[in-house]
This record gives structure tokens, C-alpha cells and sequence, in this order.
């Protein structure tokens, strides 16, 4: 074999590895640009997943997220006779349900109850013979002060028309630490002008807490796999403050939402009648 044949020999042993040595640096930029793109789809799903489970509901309810942080007093408009909100006060609580003693102190009884509010005093009779489990746990919070300054976050003029309230955290979410039953739900699933009624969480038979709902229209609200909501007591004045924050309507003019003009709970005071 001569000089020159040996030389080309080397060459193309040389040209060979390179070949081969490019084939894996090209292979290594595939892999490292398909582990980009899975990380990317992948932030992408679990953003999807996100915002899926942020959707509300038409009924009224909560959930069991955790409660949402205290925020400054609201910027909204304040509606004619309403003094400015309060800021929410976020408060988590983590209490005990009545016990016996306590539910047998509102059975068979009424109980009547002063909703002190930045838009003047809603007053209400409950309902101690059809709903106990729940008078007794209004009367509890009542007397705990849970409800101090907490908003109404919610208000709708969908297919449903109430107000809901009794939130620490306005977050929809806020909860008193323990739940009950359902009692005295309505049998046609309509739910009258005037009347006070739990919300809880959906499909949840034990998911009455602190949160409840004034219906200022009658609402025909259909039930959950768990039934229906407790109905527990009805307005006896005040009504007018519950319309006029329904006039206001929602943030946005939404038919479902926070209410365009803030109305908070700045205390309640309970009297149990015989």
C-alpha cells in the first residue's frame, strides 16, 4: 500500500467518525428540545387544570379551599344609605358544632335575630322546630362574633336570586370549621321571598357551615346529589336593604358575583323567644 493510499484510508476513517460524532450531537439536541417541549405542554396543562377549577357554581354554595387574605375596605360604590364596607377580615376558624344541649336550647323555639349592617339592620325569625342543627349553630356564631365584619360575596339574578352571606373570608370558601345536616329543605325546590336558607357545599349532605343565602325572588333551585338547602328562617324587615343591593346587581354586570355595591355584617345579636 502506498503513501497516498494509506493517507486516503485515514481520511476516511476520519470522515467516518466525524459522521458519527455528529449524528450524536444532533440526536442530543432532539432529546433536549422534545424534554423543552414536554415541560412546556406540561405548565400548560396544569394551567388549564387551574383555571377549570376556579369556574363557580349557579347554586348556592362553597367549597373547601382555603380562605382567601384580608383585603383593604372596598373602592366600589357605596349605595344610597350604606355607609363604606369594612375591609374582609378573613377570619379562619377552626370551632366545634352545638352540641346536644345547645340544639335543645332552639328546638321547638323561635329565635330572633339582628343582622347589623353597613346598609342598616335586617331582622329575622328562625325557624328552631323544622331547622334546630342549623338555629343553633346561627345562634353559636352569633354569640362568637365569627360573622364580625365579614361581607355578602356573592349575589345573583340568573336562574337564582339570593344574597349570600356570612363569609369571614369573602372568598366563598370560608368555613367555621364543622358542618350538619340538611333540615327542612323544600319539597317543590322553591325557595320563597324573604327566607334565610344554608348554603353548603355541592353534593355534601354535612356541608352546612357558616354561610347562608336571603332570597330576595323566588327561586326554584333544584337539588344536588346530597338534597336539598336548609331552609331556617325568613326576614321580618329589612328586605329593602336585600333589594337594593340586588338592584346594584354584580361587579361587571355579571348575573353571578360580588356584589356592585359592598354590603358586610358588622355584627349579629340573637333572642331566643319561647
Amino acid at each position: 500500500m502506498t503513501k497516498e493510499q494509506e493517507r486516503a484510508r485515514a481520511k476516511r476513517r476520519y470522515e467516518r467518525r466525524q459522521d458519527r460524532l455528529a449524528e450524536r450531537q444532533a440526536e442530543q439536541q432532539r432529546m433536549r428540545v422534545a424534554a423543552i417541549v414536554a415541560v412546556l405542554l406540561l405548565a400548560l396543562v396544569g394551567a388549564f387544570i387551574a383555571i377549570a377549577k376556579s369556574a363557580g357554581s349557579d347554586k348556592p354554595g362553597s367549597t373547601s379551599s382555603s380562605p382567601a387574605s384580608p383585603t383593604a375596605p372596598s373602592s366600589l360604590a357605596t349605595a344610597a344609605g350604606c355607609s363604606p364596607a369594612p375591609g374582609v377580615p378573613g377570619t379562619a376558624a377552626e370551632l366545634t358544632k352545638p352540641d346536644a344541649a345547645e340544639v335543645a336550647d332552639v328546638t321547638g323555639k323561635r329565635v330572633i335575630a339582628t343582622i347589623d349592617t353597613n346598609c342598616g339592620q335586617i331582622v329575622a325569625e328562625l325557624d328552631g322546630t323544622n331547622a334546630p342543627l342549623a338555629v343553633a349553630s346561627f345562634v353559636q356564631l352569633a354569640r362568637l362574633g365569627y360573622w364580625k365584619d365579614a361581607p355578602c360575596p356573592r349575589v345573583t339574578a340568573g336562574s337564582i336570586f339570593v344574597l349570600q352571606c356570612g363569609d369571614p373570608t369573602g372568598s366563598l370558601n370560608g368555613s367555621p370549621g364543622y358542618g350538619f345536616a340538611i333540615e327542612n329543605a323544600p319539597a317543590d325546590n322553591v325557595y320563597k321571598r324573604g327566607v334565610l336558607a344554608m348554603a353548603r357545599q355541592g353534593d355534601n349532605a354535612e356541608g352546612n357551615g357558616g354561610q347562608y343565602f336571603i332570597v330576595y325572588r323566588d327561586s326554584p333551585i333544584p337539588t344536588d346529589k346530597a338534597g336539598g338547602y336548609t331552609v331556617f328562617g325568613s326576614v321580618l324587615s329589612g328586605m329593602d336593604i336585600v333589594d337594593k343591593i340586588a338592584a346594584g346587581g354584580a361587579e361587571g354586570g355579571a348575573p353571578d358575583g360580588a356584589p356592585a355595591f359592598p354590603i358586610s355584617t358588622l355584627s349579629v345579636t340573637t333572642e331566643t323567644k319561647d
